[in-house]
């Protein structure tokens, strides 16, 4: 349609709809991370349409010719009675719909409907339903849908970096990158390593993938604008020589002076990068050069720079050298991914510790139970079959009442019986909370308490048992040892000895006067 009014009034309303409809998926109850991952998706595809309109009602508000040629249109006719221009503008919209039928028949509805769908509506198999969910073909089988990372890749990178001081362990790999600081980054290895090149493509490669991957699990957050903000805050630091480890001294003269010593000349050519200059010009006069030269001339393509700077020869070919600052900027960039992914690392610990304690077949059972869809229910039509069923498997329990060996909920009764609503509190155990007396007298036997009272200096014995807090059972040893002295005390004074001509002492005054020669 050619009225930019109305084109105008149709975005509004667009926009206006993508907002309900955002508004009704983030307020949905996310049962499990696939349906809060799937939902967040559609949730950025709203977003991306509602940003494309946006764009396009600024346009139209900022041509004010055509907006202003458009009312001048709409005013009164000239003469009475005039309807020329009213019934050139019916045709107009009886064309346009008769061109575009589905705009009449609700054709942008389809389109809000399918993005509320839920999934499986019309009863799919879920053998269908699983090659229809393109979230779950994002993830890996190690990654489980987002909820973990997969570094294996990165891990055997760092492993054969040169002048590593030892290989690590996974386990030991994600305790270094936990460890990462602010805008720092594996500073355990030399500098030697720092500023070779397979240290830079295996920093790209780790950078590259946490970025999709933040781009895969947070679909709403805006992680590119982020990302550029932490990239003009290194340029920032870098210009003022913030980032450079060597903290005396000129800094952009040592930075030169370094770049210049550990840089490599790479001649695009041959493919092949040069240690020194001297080695570089000896190569050139040599015949494979001359025709690598030759080809590269003849495919009009060079290719790309791989490491930042470059020269260009006089023969032709083009020569780049490394640079300190690409590896830094990575590994900058690099940390501040690993900052922002610092719970999904944690949760990739614990999960590797516990599949460690796994034997190979209850693995083999995991990853089938895995693989299995996550498909909500199928509604089974005009009867609400569908609905009952979930209704039945949605679990009432208002009370907050702990779950039984089947899953559900205890009975109230046995909840009372068991004192399971009464709050036991051990200050030894770092303040935790025991639910139920029951629970409360085990747990002086188990590893927390005992480990707390390791940690006080005390033995974890039966003269401790209802002690909770730390000034009692200190008292409490103090008072144990003061009354073990008393017994030794009584003891030696009520043990009575004989002396050869028939004298009965106590144990003490015996030895007394046996010191004394009187005995």
């Amino acid at each position: 349609m050619d009225s930019i009014i109305e084109a105008q009034r149709q975005a509004h309303e667009e926009i206006e709809r993508y907002e309900i409809v955002l508004y009704s998926l983030l307020a949905r109850n996310q049962l499990t991370h696939e349906t809060r991952l799937q939902t967040e998706h559609k949730a950025a595809q709203v977003l991306s349409r509602l940003s494309s309109r946006i764009t396009t009602v600024k346009s139209q508000y900022e041509d004010e010719d055509a907006r202003k040629a458009e009312i001048d249109s709409l005013t009164a006719p000239a003469h009475p009675g005039d309807l020329s221009e009213f019934y050139s503008r019916l045709v107009k919209i009886q064309d346009h719909y008769n061109k575009y039928p589905d705009v009449a028949a609700g054709g942008f509805d389809l389109e809000l409907a399918a993005l509320l769908e839920e999934g499986n509506q019309d009863g799919v198999d879920d053998e269908e339903y699983e090659e229809e969910d393109p979230i779950g073909l994002m993830f890996s089988g190690e990654e489980a849908y987002g909820k973990y990372v997969d570094l294996y890749a990165s891990h055997t990178a760092y492993n054969n970096l040169k002048n590593i001081a030892k290989r690590l362990s996974y386990l030991q790999y994600l305790d270094v990158l936990l460890a990462a600081q602010e805008g720092k980054l594996h500073q355990e290895l030399p500098k030697e390593t720092l500023r070779t090149r397979e240290y830079e493509l295996y920093i790209q490669g780790l950078h590259n993938y946490l970025l999709s991957f933040m781009k895969k699990t947070q679909p709403v957050v805006d992680v590119d604008s982020k990302h550029r903000e932490q990239e003009a805050e290194f340029e920032k630091k870098w210009g003022q020589g913030e980032l450079d480890n060597d903290k005396n001294g000129d800094h952009s003269a040592k930075r030169a002076a370094d770049a210049a010593e550990n840089e490599g000349i790479w001649c695009s050519a041959c493919q092949k990068s040069y240690s020194k200059q001297t080695v570089y010009d000896a190569h050139l006069k040599s015949k494979r050069h001359i025709k690598a030269v030759e080809k590269q001339a003849a495919s009009n393509e060079p290719p790309q720079n791989p490491n930042g700077t470059s020269d260009h020869t006089a023969n032709g070919a083009t020569t780049h050298r490394n640079t300190p600052q690409s590896a830094a900027r990575l590994t900058y960039l690099t940390a501040f991914l690993l900052a922002e992914l610092t719970s999904t690392l944690n949760d990739t610990k614990a999960n590797v510790e516990r599949r460690f304690s796994l034997t190979a077949r209850e693995r083999e059972q995991e990853l089938l139970e895995r693989s299995k869809p996550v498909a909500p229910p199928a509604n089974t039509g005009e009867n609400g079959a569908g609905e009952e069923e979930e209704e039945e498997e949605r679990i009432y329990n208002p009370l907050k009442l702990p779950l039984g060996w089947d899953g559900k909920p205890i009975p109230y009764w046995l909840y009372k019986l068991h004192g399971l609503g009464v709050e036991y509190k051990c200050e030894i155990c770092s303040d935790h909370i025991y639910m139920g007396r029951k629970n409360f007298e085990r747990h002086f036997q188990e590893p927390r308490h005992a480990f707390g009272m390791r940690a006080l200096g005390l033995p974890n014995t039966k003269h401790f048992h209802e002690i909770t807090r730390i000034e009692d059972a200190l008292a409490l040893a103090e008072k144990l040892k003061q009354e073990g002295r008393r017994e030794i005390f009584e003891q030696e004074t009520t043990e009575e000895l004989e002396d050869d001509e028939g004298n009965v002492y106590n144990k003490k005054m015996y030895e007394d006067l046996k010191k004394q020669g009187l005995i």
